[in-house]
Parts: C-alpha cells; sequence; structure tokens
C-alpha cells in the first residue's frame, strides 16, 4: 500500500500553491507533464500551466467503456486512469536507434540528452509501473541506456487516491491506493466546499527544494490524519480486486485449462491490452531507406505478444499461432512468470486493459475464474 515520509515535514498547498508549484517547474528547466482533457478523455500532455489541469472533470469507466464526466466540485485528480502511462515518455513508443548517409553522417536519438521532466499526477500504481520499468530496463544485465538517461532526469509529483475507479484493484496488487517511495512530492488532494487543498509529502531534498520555493504552510495534526483516512477508505472501495492466492501457482496449474479458448473466443489479438499497460516493455525493429539508397535508418517501436509474428521463428513460423495461446503467454507472463525473471509482479493493478479492451475483457474476472476453478492437485 505504501507509506508516507517524515509527518513532520508535511504542508499544504491551496490552489494557488498548486499553481505556483507548476510554474516554478517550469522555470527551473522541466517539462511538466500532467493530465489533461483533450478529445474527451484525461490525456498526459505537455503542461502551460495548472490551468491546463482538468479542473472539475471525472471518469466512469467499465469493461471496454471510458467517458469523461463533469464533477460537481473542482478537483484536478478527481479521476482514474486513462488511456496512457508515464512510460510513453520514459520508453517510447518510437525511437529512431540510427540514421546515415551514404558519406558516413550519422545520428541517434537515443544518444542524445534527454528532456527533464517533471512528471505531475503520478498515482501509486503509475509509480509502481515506473520502478517495474526501472528493474526491467533500467537495472537489468544489459540496460536500456535511453530508458536509464531518462529516468535519471524527472522530477516526480505523485497523489495519493482517494476515489479510486471502478475497474481500479491497486489494493489487491500492493501498489495503492497510497503511493509508495520513489517520488519527490506527494500529494493528496482534498475537497471541502469550494476549498480544495493539497496535503504534500517530501519525499526527497530535491522535493523539500521545491517546497521551500511555493508558498505553503505546516500542516495539522487534524488536516494530515483526514487525509490519510481518506486514502485509507479508498483501499476499502476497490472497483475491482484479485483473488488471494498465489497468481504464480494459480497460471501455472491452469496451464490446459478450458477457459484460455473461451477467452479466446471474444480476444480479438488487437494488443490494446498491451499499448495501454504501463510495464508492458516489448520492442521490435525496423530498417527502413529511401528510394535513391542515399539514407537509412534504425526504429525501434513498440510491439506486442498478441502479434502472430511477434514468435515467428526463421524458417520455422511463429510459435504462439492461436489467439489462446497468445493470451495464456501475456497473463501468464504478467502474473506469473514475471516473478521469475524480476522478482516482481508486472501487474499494478491500474485497469486499463480491461477499460480499453474493445470486447471488454476482465482480467480479475478471468483470474477470479481460474481460482474458482482450478483445486489443489
Amino acid at each position: 500500500m505504501g507509506g508516507y515520509a517524515d509527518e513532520a515535514n508535511a504542508a499544504l498547498l491551496d490552489t494557488a500553491g498548486l499553481h505556483r508549484l507548476v510554474d516554478l517547474l517550469i522555470e527551473r528547466g522541466y517539462r511538466v507533464i500532467g493530465p489533461t482533457l483533450r478529445d474527451n478523455a484525461i490525456v498526459l500532455a505537455e503542461l502551460e500551466s495548472a490551468r491546463d489541469l482538468p479542473r472539475g472533470w471525472g471518469v466512469d469507466v467499465g469493461p471496454g467503456h471510458y467517458r469523461v464526466r463533469r464533477r460537481d466540485d473542482d478537483a484536478v485528480f478527481g479521476h482514474s486512469s486513462g488511456p496512457q502511462s508515464w512510460k510513453q515518455f520514459l520508453h517510447p513508443p518510437r525511437l529512431r536507434l540510427w540514421a546515415g548517409t551514404r558519406d558516413g553522417v550519422s545520428d541517434s536519438e537515443a544518444e542524445r540528452e534527454a528532456p527533464r521532466y517533471a512528471f505531475l499526477g503520478v498515482r501509486g500504481c503509475d509509480l509502481a509501473a515506473i520502478a517495474t520499468l526501472d528493474r526491467v530496463l533500467g537495472r537489468s544485465q544489459y540496460p536500456d541506456n535511453s530508458f536509464v538517461s531518462r529516468r535519471r532526469q524527472i522530477f516526480v509529483v505523485a497523489v495519493n487516491c482517494t476515489e479510486p475507479g471502478g475497474l481500479c484493484f491497486c489494493a489487491s496488487m500492493g501498489t495503492g491506493p497510497a503511493v509508495g517511495g520513489g517520488y519527490d512530492l506527494a500529494l493528496t488532494e482534498r475537497v471541502d466546499g469550494d476549498e480544495v487543498t493539497y496535503l504534500v509529502d517530501v519525499g526527497s531534498e530535491a522535493g523539500a527544494d521545491v517546497l521551500a520555493a511555493v508558498p505553503n504552510r505546516a500542516a495539522s495534526r487534524a488536516e494530515i490524519d483526514c487525509a490519510r483516512a481518506d486514502v485509507g477508505d479508498a483501499a476499502q472501495h476497490m472497483g475491482r480486486r484479485m483473488p488471494e492466492a498465489d497468481l504464480r501457482d494459480l497460471l501455472i496449474r491452469s496451464r490446459e485449462s478450458p477457459q484460455w479458448d473461451e477467452v479466446a473466443s471474444r480476444c480479438l489479438t488487437c494488443g490494446n491490452c498491451t499499448m495501454v499497460c504501463p510495464t508492458c516493455f516489448c520492442t521490435s525493429t525496423e530498417d527502413v531507406s529511401d528510394l535513391t539508397g542515399e539514407h537509412a535508418e534504425r526504429w525501434r517501436h513498440w510491439a506486442s505478444c498478441y502479434e502472430f509474428d511477434f514468435t515467428y521463428v526463421h524458417g520455422g513460423g511463429s510459435v504462439r499461432r492461436s489467439g489462446a495461446s497468445r493470451y495464456r503467454h501475456w497473463l501468464t507472463h504478467k502474473l506469473g512468470t514475471w516473478h521469475d525473471q524480476f522478482g516482481m509482479s508486472g501487474c499494478v493493478g491500474c485497469g486499463r486493459c480491461i477499460a480499453w479492451c474493445p470486447t471488454g475483457i476482465d482480467i480479475t474476472a478471468e483470474v477470479n475464474k481460474m481460482a474458482g476453478t482450478v483445486g489443489d492437485d
């Protein structure tokens, strides 16, 4: 569920303080990325000021369903996860690895200086996802240098959730609604009538330095307790839950379950779930050249284990030919064999894969169904 920093350093910001926080980060050279309303969705984009935040907007979500709605207050973080995650800024969907010409001129985006991002509004599930990507891409035997350089420069303003969405199940994955470590500042938004305040926890020296330059006051014991209680209450009102079981063992024992074929009858193998997942990291590369043959480039782009050619072996075709085998691989890897590879789960409980599945396949429903049909051997 995460933990809190030294409460002696807890401070309180008002709306003007939040606006000053965004302005200060921009003045210090950060590109501030945060939630904003665009194209009938709450998406992550670069902010020019705190006025770009989705004040007074929430979302209704369900399997294969996502709609923005007007709230009856001025909360700016009163919404659950949108279609995007912070992964796109640390592990871009497309990255040019190399470009060259016949005369030897070359260029690589991966080797350029990484942008200085300030992430504003990172939820507990997404903070855990960043830590997961850090383990996979940043601290592996062969680290991804592009990810490492981007990750090194980010400033994180996290947000504790007080109002989980209908598809959230972070509590059962141990990633929220309270944020864990890895943030510079953490906010808890509280709405009292027309007044909106933000309890601030400091998580780093850089965070303390930024907070000192923003108008704030010390939070009272009552204000701290109320904010903590709101977050604790959110943990009891999750929209979904994973079963209380050893998921790795459950999925291994379910390898031959007829449920895989039943899911495959609904799955389009479109890969939406992997594209919106904040921890899926698979990529492929492609080489392109112009018609003259004078210029060539190599690009890396996101790939999905749902693609038929993902397991293509030269001369032998694809290994996982059926939709059932591809769905089984994704789910078993995400919840099971990630533990063997990386010592953690690949799922953080954000619910995006449920909301953005065109046919509404619910990962929690499928795993709970397996838990009810697979007995002990």
